[in-house]
């Protein structure tokens, strides 16, 4: 054993956006089919020996999404549902917030809000023990980890970055969270913003996938800085806008929320736009076990 940071590795798995999309597009069929006609009652006959469809239609959006002033859930959440079995003290739960590109600076502070309250009320807890935040631009790519931590020093935006980290540490101040994280600093970066935060994150999450080993500078700086590494498979872009619009829109895998997206005269679409994803997990400490794991996603749609 030694007395420098721990690096865990978490191999395995599904890629974060892979396991958020079928996550949803599972969410949004049996959200559908709970709503559905009887099957009797939607199958079309039989003809000449033939089979009949046992596919119901699609219900109408209305009746299994949920409108609320300007917020419009997909599906309608139960949160007569929520919660965790055990007592609080028996679970160790980690969310992280994934920015996207298209939520600007400006709106970070409400978005963070809205999604550590929604991950706070699906657990029924009024804490986290731990808050990562992920960045939109930061990758760990190269040949090899010597690159990638070079590549990585130049990514992001820095101001921006230290211009969110207040509304972690006001969470941190006042007990909602007791502990937060990065995800994707290499050496440089993590040792210039480490020069101008308060509340220092006591986690850096990074993914090798590319480079395979964790760059050396960077086990230094997190064993003289006290701060553990983690390693993660979750994507850099966990919901493109693309994706998001085949989701929702009208196509056999969509769910028929939106309408077909008019196009602009270079092909571009904008009429939805993804702001930020949160992952959360509960885990029972003494056992180990994911009790509790899912997502919450947000976007904004013009109409």
């Amino acid at each position: 054993m030694t007395n420098g940071p721990s690096i865990i590795r978490r191999n395995g798995g599904e890629k974060s956006n892979q396991e958020l999309v079928n996550s949803l597009r599972a969410n949004f069929v049996a959200a559908q089919q709970d709503y559905s006609p009887p099957l009797s009652a939607s199958a079309t006959p039989p003809e000449d020996g033939a089979p009949g469809t046992k596919s119901p239609p699609r219900p109408p959006t209305s009746i299994w999404t949920t409108r609320e002033n300007d917020d419009f859930y997909i599906p309608t959440i139960d949160w007569s549902l929520s919660g965790l079995a055990e007592e609080r003290s028996q679970y160790d739960i980690t969310v992280k917030l994934f920015y996207l590109p298209g939520a600007s600076l400006k709106e970070r502070a409400q978005l963070t809000k809205d999604a550590v309250n929604l991950v706070l009320k699906e657990l029924e807890v009024k804490t986290i023990d731990l808050l990562i935040v992920s960045f939109p631009g930061m990758s760990f790519e190269g040949d090899c980890e010597w690159e990638a931590d070079k590549k990585n020093a130049a990514q992001g935006n820095d101001e921006d970055e230290l211009a969110t980290w207040p509304i972690f540490e006001e969470l941190h101040e006042q007990g909602v969270v007791k502990a937060l994280g990065l995800a994707e600093f290499g050496s440089e970066k993590l040792s210039r913003f480490l020069d101008k935060v308060k509340v220092r994150p006591v986690v850096d999450q990074i993914n090798v996938k590319d480079c395979c080993n964790v760059p050396p500078p960077l086990i230094k700086l997190a064993k003289q800085e006290n701060i553990e590494l983690l390693t993660h498979n979750d994507c850099n872009e966990i919901l493109p806008s693309g994706t998001l619009r085949e989701l929702l829109g009208q196509g056999s895998k969509g769910a028929g929320v939106i309408s077909e997206l008019k196009r602009s005269a270079d092909g571009s679409t904008s009429e939805i736009t993804p702001k930020w994803v949160a992952k959360y997990t509960a885990v029972v400490q003494d056992r180990g076990v994911i009790e509790n794991k899912g997502y919450f996603a947000a976007a904004e749609l013009a109409e």
